[in-house]
């Protein structure tokens, strides 16, 4: 008797099907990005308000004629503190834009009633979790652009390197950006809200990766703990990329950390979520507010 061979359904359990999932869970997510544009008048104002307070601090303690500069000067190899700050803050934004908007996006879509709905669909579940990264990740575009812009009219920043190493650095570091953001989401759906921890972990970028100061005065423990936080490599190299004009070997003390660093947190962060899927199949902390 010869047999027949069907053709594969696209909703059967599949890499096409996951594709799909994703690439509806991307489409939705956009044209809510895009249905409330209002978000891009913080985009230009955030990148002025948030740095300004360690720029005028800075400007402060240097002195009415300047001369503590000499000294940050000596620490840091240049005199350009602002351009020193931003690259600083910026990374302290992103990873805190990251945590609140990645890291509650189950939970909002959960508040929103339409996660459990989605959650017994015959779907590719982490597909909901990784398409919010997409419009996220063009809105934090749009904002390192924006803020290389405000403070290259505003305070006359210009960097004496190349802009492809500092684009190199940051895309280094999406993987790990991300993947703990994919773990801190799938925390929230269990403990429901973890505003504590957001403010632990933009605590910890901003005491010990040296958003505004080298990490090199830091005392000898801290620069140890410093160590095990991506963000330190990613400030470091963004800031010798565009003050040193270091090349591809001269990043690669910065960028070989950060790599390991994305591989470890995207599998931390992928572990953690079939964790909680497998928790809420048991506990029905899907449906739980």
């Amino acid at each position: 008797m010869q047999t027949t061979l069907q053709p594969r359904s696209l909703g059967q359990p599949g890499f096409v099907s996951d594709a799909r999932a994703l690439a509806a869970v991307l489409r939705r997510e956009w044209t809510i990005f895009m249905r409330y544009p209002s978000w891009i008048i913080a985009l230009f104002i955030w990148p002025l308000i948030f740095p300004m307070l360690y720029i005028l601090t800075a400007n402060a303690l240097s002195g009415p004629d300047g001369s503590g500069l000499d000294v940050f000067t000596a620490t840091t190899g240049t005199t350009d503190y602002v351009g020193y700050i931003i690259m600083g803050t910026t990374v302290w934004m992103w990873q805190n834009v990251v945590l609140w908007d990645v890291g509650f996006a189950l939970r909002q879509e959960q508040m929103r009633g339409t996660l459990e709905s989605n959650w017994l669909s015959p779907t590719w579940r982490f597909s909901y979790l990784l398409g919010h990264t997409g419009p996220q990740i063009v809105s934090m575009a749009m904002f390192v652009g924006i803020t290389a812009l405000e403070f290259g009219l505003l305070f006359g920043v210009r960097l004496y390197g190349s802009g492809w190493m500092i684009a190199l650095m940051m895309v280094a570091a999406i993987p790990a950006i991300y993947g703990l953001g994919f773990a801190f989401a799938s925390l929230v759906i269990t403990v429901k809200e973890a505003n504590a921890f957001v403010f632990l972990v933009r605590g910890l970028v901003m005491i010990f990766c040296g958003i505004t100061f080298p990490v090199s005065i830091l005392p000898e423990w801290m620069q140890s703990v410093a160590k095990w936080l991506p963000q330190t490599y990613l400030i470091a190299g963004m800031r010798a990329a565009a003050f040193e004009n270091a090349g591809i070997d001269e990043l690669k003390p910065y960028l070989i950390p950060l790599l390991i660093f994305g591989i470890f947190w995207l599998v931390i962060g992928y572990t953690t979520f079939n964790w909680m899927e497998r928790r809420a199949r048991q506990t029905g902390a899907i449906g739980q507010y």
